[in-house]
C-alpha cells in the first residue's frame, strides 16, 4: 500500500496534489487509514506539498505586477493551473508576512510598501457577479469628491441593506487609508423616534442644556459624531415629512443647529446613507429624494441567481458550525429544499430558519447524548413553513439540475466545508435504504404522497449520478481490487454477461458501469431475498423517458433468473435503465462544453439567448448587450466578465453582430488564457445551431466556429479586391486568426520590404478558423492571381505555397530571408516550393532529443521533454499538464521499452516529436520499464507522419539502433532515413 500512495504521490499533478480525500478513494481505503499511511511515509498533506511551489509562483508574479490585489493574484494563480480560492491565497500571504524569508520582496508589515488588501464588498455574496453593478454604484458613491454622494439603498426588509452600508463604510476606511476614529460612522433608527420629531431632532442635531425636560445638560448628536464620517439613517421611510426636512440644510449647507439653539451655526461634513424596504413615490418627499444623487436598489432573494443563494445558504451553516463549535452535516435534500423555498423575509429571514433548523439538530444531538460524530440538520429540522414549499411548483427545477448540490459537513475550523465521504462499494449498494429511509422521514414531515415521491426521485437521480461519478474518479485504481473479496464471482460473471447486451443496443459504455452494477446489484437482490421493498417512484417516468433504456434493462435483467434463481422488479429495471442513460455515449455533461456569449448593440443578444436556450432546454449561452453611449473598456470589461463566468474549460464561442468585436475576443484570450473563437454577423438560428452543435460530446471550438461560417459567409473572402485583380498579379498573404491585428501589422512591415523586391506585388489579409476554411480562402486567392507566399501566426499547410512564421519576418535577420524566400518564388511556378528548414511536415529535429538524461520516474521524464518543447516554441506552458492527465487515463506505453506520451493538441503551437533516450530504463507503469520516450505534439491533421512513426514503432531492430545509440545526431539521422 505504502509503495502505491508513493506512486500516487509521485504522479500528482504538482499545482493540485491529491487531497487526503482523493487518495483514499484511489486506493479503497477510509481517510483515517490514508492519513496514517501517509504520516508513516513521512509525506506532508496537499497543502503543505503545494506551498513550495505556489510561494515560488506568487513571488513571481508580485514581482511582475507591484500593487496586485488578492482577487487579481487569485484569478491569475488560477489561469496558472491552480486550483484555488481567494481564502487560501489570503492565508498564505498572512503566512508568510510573518517570515520575510518566503516571499522575497513582500517585507513585513510595518515596513511594507506592498499592501495586500481585501476588498470589504468581497463579504457579500454576489459582490463580483449579480450585484456588481450595485457595489460599482456604492463605491462611486464613497469615492465620489470632495465627500462622497448622498446615497439611498432601497429593497425589500432581510435583503442586506445594513450589510451594504457597512461595506461602504468599511470601503471609505480603505480608500482612505483613515482609523475610526479620524473617519466615523453614526447609525440612526429612524422608526424609534417617527413619531416625535422634537426627540428626532435631538437625537441627530444634539441638545442645548434646558431645551427640554430632562436637558440637564449640553449634547452633541449622531450629526456632531459622524463629522468627517458617515452617517446611516435606518429605515429613513418611517421620517414623517417634518423629519425629512430637518435634514435639508445639512445636506443642501453642511450646517445644522442644536435643539434650543437661538443663532449661530455648526458645521459637519458627512455623507448620509439611507436605507429604506418602501415604495420611494409612496413614503418619501419628492424634495428629499431630489438632493439625494445616488439610488442603489436590492434586489430580492428570489431575484438572486440560485448559485448565490447556494452560497448564502452554505455561509449560514458555516457560521452555526462555528458559533456551535461543532460540525453540522447537511444532505443534500435539506440544502435543496432550502433552495426552492422562497423566504418572504429575504437573507434575513433564511438565516433564522436555518438558525432554527441547526438549534433543532443540536437538540437531538444533546439528546443522544453527544453520541453522534456531527450535528445533523434534515428535513425533520427544517421549520415547517420551509418543508411545505416543496408544494410550490413556481421553482425552476432545470436550473436546480444545473448546480453541484451534495451531502455535506459544516466544520468549525475556519468555517471549511468537505463531502461527505462514502465507500465506494457501501454507497453504491446502499441506494435502496437511502431511499426508504428518506421516504419515512417525509412521511413525518406532513407533506402529501406526491411531493414525497417528487423528492425522492430527484435524491435517486441525484445518488445514480454521485456513484457513476466516484466510480470514475476510482477507476484507474479499481482494475488492482479484487470484486471477489466484495461481490460474488457469480455476480461478477453475471454482470458482465449483462455490459455486453447493453453495449451491443446502446454502443461502447465503458467499464464504469460493471463496477456500478456489480455492488448495486449485488446489494438489490439480497434485499429482494429478504423480502424487503424496491421503491423507485421514477419508474414511470424512465418508461416513457427512456423508452430504448428499459428495454435494454430488461432484457440484462433476464439474466438474474438463470444465473441467481431471482426475478428483478421493474422498479429495479428502472434503476439499471437510469445508469445506462446516465453512461450512454451521447450523454452531455453541460457544465463540461464549450461556452457561448453572444455580443450585440441594443438589446437583441438577450432575445437570441433566451430563445436558443429555451429551445435546447438549458442554460448555456449568455450574453451582453452594450448601447450607442458604451466605451470600448466597458464592452471589453463586460465581455470579460461573460467569458469568464462561461469558460468550462473547452473554450468560449464569440457571437457578435459586428466584426470589430472579433479583436475584443483576441484581447481576453491573451489576458485569461482562455480559448476564443469569434464569428460575426449573428442571429438567432446561428446561436441555436451553435448551441446544437457544442452540446455534442466531441464537439471542438475550432470546428464549431468553421461550420458556423460555412455557406453563412462566403463575403469574408476578398471578393471585390479579387474583380479588380489582374489574374496574373502576384500577392503576398499575411495570416492571423481574424485577418485584423498581426495580419494588418505584418502587411505594414512588409510593403516596404516588398518595393524594394518588385513594385507591383500586392499584400492581402485573411483570417483563418480552420484548416479547411483558410485553404478554400487560398484557393480562391491563387486561382486568380500567384500567391508568392503565407506569412502569419499560423501555418495552413498549403501543398505548394510557401509558409513563412511571422516570428522569423519580425527578427531583423528573417527580413533578409523573406527577400531570398519571394524572389525565388516570383521566380518559380510555385511548383512545390517550400521554406527550406521550416518545412512544415518536418516534425524530428536534433534539438528536440534527448540522450542519456538523468531521469528517474515518468513524470520526470515527460517534464524534462515538454520543458524542451516549451523552450523550442513548440507547444506551450499547459502542454505538460495535458500529457501527465492523459497519463492518467492510461498507460502509453507500448512495448516493455518504449512509451509514447502525448498532450492536448490546442497546446501545440508547432507539430513536432520529442524524443528521450534513457541510459537506464525507467519504471513506466506496474508492468513495463521504458527506455526510448516518443512525445507527440502532433494533431489529427497529421495522418502522414502517425503512419511514419508507426512504422518506426513496429520495427524493433530500428528501436534497438536508436537505444544503443550516443549522439542526438546519430539518433536524427536513425529516424529520418527511415521516415
Amino acid at each position: 500500500m505504502k509503495k502505491k500512495l508513493l506512486r500516487l504521490i509521485d504522479e500528482e499533478d504538482k499545482k493540485n496534489p491529491l487531497t487526503d480525500e482523493k487518495l483514499a478513494r484511489l486506493l479503497l481505503i477510509n481517510r483515517s487509514e490514508l492519513t496514517q499511511l501517509r504520516s508513516s511515509c513521512d509525506i506532508p498533506d496537499s497543502r503543505e506539498r503545494r506551498k513550495p511551489l505556489l510561494i515560488q509562483e506568487i513571488k513571481k508574479v508580485i514581482s511582475e505586477e507591484h500593487g496586485i490585489s488578492e482577487r487579481e493574484l487569485t484569478g491569475r494563480l488560477n489561469r496558472l493551473g491552480f486550483n484555488i480560492s481567494r481564502s487560501s491565497i489570503v492565508k498564505i500571504l498572512k503566512e508568510v508576512s510573518k517570515s520575510t524569508s518566503e516571499i522575497e520582496g513582500i517585507p513585513s508589515a510595518p515596513k511594507a510598501e506592498y499592501q495586500m488588501t481585501i476588498d470589504p464588498f468581497s463579504k457579500i455574496i454576489g459582490w463580483n457577479k449579480s450585484l456588481s453593478e450595485k457595489i460599482e454604484q456604492a463605491k462611486a458613491a464613497v469615492l465620489y469628491p470632495p465627500n462622497g454622494l448622498h446615497t439611498l439603498i432601497v429593497g425589500p426588509s432581510g435583503v442586506g441593506k445594513s450589510q451594504l452600508a457597512e461595506a461602504m463604510y468599511n470601503f471609505a476606511l480603505s480608500v482612505r487609508k483613515a482609523s475610526t476614529r479620524d473617519f466615523p460612522m453614526a447609525i440612526f433608527n429612524c422608526s424609534d423616534y417617527a413619531e416625535n420629531p422634537q426627540l428626532l431632532l435631538a437625537q441627530l442635531f444634539g441638545y442645548k442644556k434646558g431645551s427640554f425636560t430632562g436637558a440637564e445638560s449640553d449634547n452633541e448628536g449622531l450629526v456632531a459624531r459622524a463629522d468627517k464620517g458617515i452617517l446611516f439613517l435606518d429605515e429613513v421611510h418611517r421620517l414623517p415629512p417634518e423629519g425629512q426636512e430637518i435634514l435639508f440644510q445639512l445636506i443642501d449647507k453642511g450646517t445644522y443647529r442644536k435643539l434650543g439653539e437661538t443663532g449661530g451655526n455648526h458645521i459637519a461634513q458627512v455623507m448620509i446613507i439611507a436605507a429604506t424596504s418602501e415604495d420611494l413615490e409612496k413614503s418619501l418627499l419628492t424634495t428629499f429624494k431630489r438632493r439625494i444623487p445616488m439610488i442603489i436598489e436590492i434586489p430580492p432573494l428570489a431575484k438572486r441567481p440560485i448559485e448565490e443563494k447556494k452560497e448564502i445558504i452554505y455561509n449560514f451553516f458555516k457560521t452555526e458550525a462555528a458559533r456551535l463549535q461543532k460540525k453540522i452535516s447537511v444532505n443534500r435534500s435539506t440544502i435543496r429544499t432550502l433552495l426552492v423555498y422562497e423566504c418572504k423575509g429575504n437573507i434575513g429571514q433564511l438565516k433564522s430558519d436555518i438558525q432554527v433548523a441547526c438549534a433543532r439538530g443540536f437538540l437531538s444531538f444533546i439528546t443522544k447524548g453527544n453520541t453522534q460524530d456531527s450535528i445533523i440538520v434534515d428535513l425533520q429540522c427544517l421549520p415547517t413553513h420551509v418543508t411545505m414549499s416543496l408544494l410550490d411548483t413556481r421553482y425552476n427545477i432545470s436550473e436546480l439540475e444545473n448546480i453541484d448540490i451534495d451531502d455535506l459537513i459544516f466544520l468549525p475550523d475556519n468555517q471549511q466545508v468537505e463531502h461527505l465521504k462514502y465507500d465506494l462499494f457501501k454507497f453504491s449498494s446502499n441506494i435502496h435504504a437511502n431511499i426508504e429511509d428518506n421516504y419515512k422521514k417525509l412521511q413525518k414531515s406532513g407533506l402529501p404522497d406526491k411531493v414525497i415521491a417528487e423528492v425522492i426521485t430527484e435524491d435517486l437521480e441525484a445518488r445514480v449520478k454521485k456513484v457513476i461519478c466516484q466510480v470514475k474518479e476510482c477507476k484507474p485504481r479499481l482494475g488492482e481490487y479484487d470484486l471477489n473479496s466484495t461481490v460474488p464471482p457469480k455476480m461478477v460473471k453475471l454482470v458482465r454477461k449483462m455490459i455486453q447486451v447493453a453495449e451491443e443496443s446502446l454502443g461502447n459504455i465503458g467499464d464504469t458501469l460493471f463496477y456500478c452494477l456489480a455492488t448495486h446489484l449485488n446489494a438489490s437482490i439480497e434485499r429482494i431475498k429478504g423480502g424487503k421493498q424496491i421503491i423507485n417512484p421514477q419508474l414511470q417516468n424512465v418508461k416513457e423517458s427512456y423508452a430504448k433504456e428499459f428495454e435494454v434493462a430488461r432484457e440484462m435483467a433476464s439474466f438474474t433468473k438463470s444465473s441467481l434463481g431471482v426475478d428483478l422488479p421493474e422498479e429495479e429495471i428502472g434503476i439499471i435503465a437510469m445508469y445506462l442513460r446516465t453512461l450512454a455515449p451521447n450523454n452531455v455533461d453541460c457544465q463540461k462544453t464549450i461556452g457561448i456569449v453572444v455580443l450585440s448593440h441594443g438589446h437583441v443578444a438577450s432575445g437570441m439567448a433566451d430563445v436558443a436556450n429555451c429551445l435546447i432546454g438549458v442554460d448555456n449561452v449568455k450574453y451582453v448587450e452594450m448601447t450607442a453611449d458604451d466605451k470600448l473598456e466597458s464592452i471589453y470589461q463586460k465581455t470579460l466578465d461573460a467569458v469568464v463566468n462561461v469558460d468550462r474549460g473547452k473554450g468560449v464561442l464569440l457571437l457578435v453582430d459586428m466584426g470589430y468585436l472579433t479583436e475584443i475576443g483576441q484581447m481576453i484570450s491573451l489576458k485569461t488564457d482562455i480559448k476564443i473563437r469569434t464569428v460575426v454577423r449573428v442571429d438567432t438560428l446561428m446561436v441555436i445551431e451553435a448551441l446544437r452543435k457544442v452540446l455534442s460530446p466531441n464537439a471542438e471550438l475550432n470546428h464549431v466556429a468553421a461550420s458556423l461560417i460555412t455557406g453563412k459567409r462566403n463575403d469574408k473572402y476578398p471578393v471585390e479586391e479579387l474583380r479588380l485583380s489582374d489574374p496574373l498579379e502576384e500577392v503576398i498573404i499575411c495570416l492571423c486568426i481574424t485577418g485584423e491585428g498581426t495580419a494588418r501589422y505584418l502587411k505594414n512591415m512588409l510593403e516596404p520590404i516588398v518595393k524594394t523586391i518588385k513594385n507591383d506585388i500586392r499584400i492581402i489579409t485573411l483570417g483563418v478558423l480552420d484548416e479547411r476554411d483558410i485553404l478554400e480562402q487560398i484557393e480562391q486567392v491563387n486561382s486568380r492571381m500567384k500567391v508568392l507566399a503565407v506569412v502569419g501566426t499560423i501555418n495552413p499547410y498549403h501543398k505548394s505555397i510557401p509558409f513563412i512564421p511571422a516570428s522569423e519576418v519580425i527578427q531583423g535577420n528573417g527580413q533578409e530571408l523573406f527577400k531570398e524566400l519571394v524572389l525565388e518564388s516570383s521566380k518559380s511556378n510555385n511548383n512545390g516550393f517550400i521554406y527550406t528548414g521550416k518545412h512544415p511536415r518536418s516534425v524530428y529535429h536534433p534539438d528536440l532529443i534527448l540522450v542519456n538524461p538523468k531521469v528517474t520516474d515518468k513524470i520526470q521524464a515527460i517534464e524534462n521533454l515538454c520543458t524542451l518543447l516549451e523552450k523550442k516554441g513548440f507547444v506551450s506552458e499547459h502542454f505538460v499538464k495535458g500529457v501527465i492527465e492523459r497519463e492518467k487515463f492510461g498507460s502509453t506505453a507500448l512495448k516493455p521499452f518504449l512509451a509514447i506520451p502525448h498532450g492536448n493538441y490546442e497546446d501545440i503551437l508547432r507539430p513536432a516529436v520529442g524524443i528521450m533516450k534513457l541510459k537506464e530504463p525507467i519504471l513506466w507503469d506496474e508492468w513495463n520499464e521504458v527506455r526510448l520516450v516518443f512525445l507527440l505534439a502532433l494533431n489529427d491533421k497529421f495522418k502522414e507522419e502517425f503512419q511514419s512513426l508507426y512504422q518506426i514503432t513496429q520495427n524493433e531492430e530500428l528501436l534497438h539502433k536508436i537505444i544503443s545509440a550516443y549522439s542526438k545526431r546519430e539518433i536524427f539521422n536513425i529516424i529520418t532515413d527511415t521516415s
